[in-house]
């Protein structure tokens, strides 16, 4: 219905063109009929003027006389009067005393109320314009004229005629040189309203786009005339196009800004002076619920939490303008549910402000661990260090002993210096995954074959523990990676394996299976197993089941910690289970690249 109703409205410029035309031809029409009457006039003035000199030429006659002779003055009048001119003689009342055409002056009646005859009287001349003769009949046209030193009214008319018409018609000449100008300035007028129209319609095209944010055309610039209203026109457009722009830069960013954002991994929120959200991401949402003791409908009312007082109280201080500049952020860590909280306020020069709220408990655990993994490291170092500290000293505070006792004591200090050789290399490797894990060296490593040579390695202690090792990974089987590192995730397992599963067991290992990126393998054993307490910690470093039958065996309690760290540092995830008749079994899997 608006389409419809839009077509039959006039553009602007025919609106422009139409109203000017119109006062125009108002103007052109008022002006013609002006100066039509204006000719006219002055052609019977011209004409009344002609006839007022003949009435003074026979007043001149008259006034030399002392009686009026009709006879002469009748002679006068025919040799000196003009083409079908009536001339007639009136006293002051009104009495027709001569007229040249009717010659017995009974036959007229009395003149005083002919309109001539009331202005000559009044004002000493006057005319009439097509007025009917009242004694003759037929249209004259007549001057009449008084002169008081005669007390005569001499009246000259001519019949109202087809040449009298014509001589007293306005000259068309000029009405037709007006007509042929107006059309002129209406052709140039209408060329100039056009070109106006044409910018002014292309510019509504492209507001009409802009407003739709839709394309604007790339040739739409040149559409324009070469005026100034077209200059301007290509100025907005220019400046709307590096508008558009830098708006579509915008976006981009606020879109690049709300993906960060979302992928974040602590929680952003973003508020007005009024508290009313304007960005916020997953994790906020998450994280103030978990702060909170009850679930929140809406992101303002984080506001009303408790823990989340202080920085309530804080953005509060703000709006009292009793805060400096300098203090504009504010920190506070939260202690809720089993997790550790780190919340941000940083307050904006519109008073706006940004909440982050980050979950810092990993990272408290990972401090805790650190702690906790040197004050293990100096355990585990210092049982053997004492141990052969304390075989030595006995060795060298008697030196009476026994050859066999020393040799006893020497062997288990060897094995004790052996076992802090292993210790130091385990932490070496483990400190090298995790300090340099770009800089380990990768390769294609036949995976079948480094089990097998394993298996060739221990093969002794399998002997001698009646273990059983099943090696049934796929000829062939190779992945990119760390050789040193996947020997140790497999000579790990085997060794852990053999040292606690028991005896007359059967070791297995497979690769169950595989997909575009990864190897899926079992290392599964039919020993004693492991509480299902112990499964979630078995990766732990120093973790031991069974302490002192670990150390009696010469663990380090680093082999599973090295293992996993390894499966990860391959792209790959392990964890461990009980099998339903018995044992152990390890799932982990290994990028092919």
């Amino acid at each position: 219905m608006t389409l419809e109703l839009s077509s039959h409205v006039l553009s602007f410029s025919k609106k422009l063109f139409l109203s000017v035309i119109v006062l125009f031809l108002v103007f052109a029409i008022c002006f013609m009929a002006f100066q039509y009457r204006r000719e006219k006039e002055y052609k019977i003035e011209l004409l009344n003027t002609q006839l007022q000199n003949y009435n003074d030429r026979l007043n001149d006659f008259l006034r030399g006389k002392d009686t009026l002779n009709l006879r002469l003055l009748d002679k006068y009048v025919h040799e000196h009067t003009l083409d079908e001119l009536r001339v007639t003689l009136i006293d002051k009342e009104g009495k027709v005393l001569y007229d040249n055409i009717e010659q017995n002056p009974l036959y007229f009646s009395n003149h005083l109320n002919r309109e001539e005859i009331k202005e000559a009287i009044s004002q000493g001349s006057g005319y009439s314009i097509n007025r009917q003769s009242e004694s003759l009949g037929g249209e004259f046209f007549y001057s009449a004229q008084y002169y008081p030193n005669t007390n005569y009214i001499i009246r000259s008319a001519l019949p109202y005629s087809v040449s009298l018409v014509r001589h007293l018609k306005a000259d068309s000449h000029f009405v037709w040189f007006t007509l042929i100008v107006s059309l002129v300035l209406i052709f140039i007028f209408y060329r100039f309203t056009h070109k106006l129209g044409m910018s002014i319609t292309q510019l509504q095209q492209f507001a009409l786009k802009a407003d739709r944010n839709e394309p604007i055309d790339t040739d739409l610039q040149g559409a324009f005339p070469k005026n100034e209203l077209g200059e301007i026109s290509q100025h907005i457009i220019q400046i709307y196009r590096r508008l558009h722009q830098a708006k579509e830069d915008l976006y981009i960013e606020r879109e690049k800004l709300i993906t960060h954002l979302q992928i974040s991994r602590e929680g952003l929120g973003v508020f007005t002076h009024k508290k009313q959200e304007i960005l916020v991401n997953n994790l906020f949402t998450q994280y103030a619920n978990l702060i909170s003791d009850k679930n929140l409908s809406s992101t303002e009312e984080i506001f009303s939490i408790p823990e989340l007082q202080p920085i309530t109280d804080f953005i509060a201080k703000n709006k009292e303008r009793t805060i400096s500049k300098e203090e504009k952020r504010m920190s506070i860590v939260i202690d809720k549910n089993g997790r550790i909280f780190s919340v941000d306020c940083i307050i904006f020069q519109d008073d706006s402000f940004e909440i982050s709220i980050n979950d810092v408990t990993q990272e408290e655990e990972q401090a805790r661990l650190k702690k906790q993994l040197t004050q293990n490291i100096a355990h585990e170092l210092k049982t053997p260090v004492s141990s052969i500290q304390g075989y030595l000293e006995t060795i060298v505070n008697n030196p009476g002993l026994p050859r066999e006792k020393i040799n006893t004591f020497l062997e288990r200090s060897y094995a004790q210096s052996n076992r802090l050789a292993h210790l130091l290399r385990d932490i070496s490797v483990l400190t090298r995954m995790e300090e340099a894990p770009n800089m380990i060296e990768t390769e294609q490593v036949n995976l079948t074959v480094m089990m097998q040579n394993i298996l060739n390695e221990v093969a002794l202690e399998l002997e001698e523990k009646q273990i059983t090792a099943s090696n049934f990974l796929p000829h062939g089987l190779t992945v990119s990676g760390n050789a040193s590192l996947l020997y140790s995730i497999f000579r790990n397992l085997t060794d852990n394996a053999i040292a606690y599963a028991g005896t007359g067991i059967s070791i297995t290992v497979r690769c169950f299976r595989e997909d575009e990126r990864f190897y899926y393998f079992s290392f599964s054993d039919t020993g004693i197993g492991v509480a299902p307490e112990h499964l979630s910690r078995l990766f732990e470093r120093f973790y031991r089941v069974d302490k002192g039958r670990s150390r009696k065996l010469g663990g380090t309690g680093l082999g599973l910690a090295i293992v996993k760290n390894a499966v990860i540092l391959h792209g790959g995830t392990i964890f461990a289970k009980n099998n339903p008749g018995g044992g152990l079994e390890f799932i982990f899997t290994l990028c092919k690249e």
